[in-house]
């Protein structure tokens, strides 16, 4: 799907009384996870245990 056809699904997805800062967070949100699929594709991925070490030092 194109960039503007996303945006465009995405603020038809909001509600009538949505801020702008509540439509940047669903436009950003969309934003990571498209970038996130594509790194999986690309085989760009690390293991559980790889997430948990780099995670460990926030999670203290």
């Amino acid at each position: 799907m194109v960039v503007k056809e996303l945006a465009i699904k995405a603020m038809q997805g909001l509600p009538q009384n949505a801020t702008i800062d509540d439509a940047m967070e669903r436009l950003y949100l969309i934003h990571k996870v498209e970038r996130g699929i594509q790194q999986a594709d690309a085989g760009k991925t690390v293991t559980q245990e790889e997430a948990k070490k780099r995670m460990e030092k926030w999670l203290k």
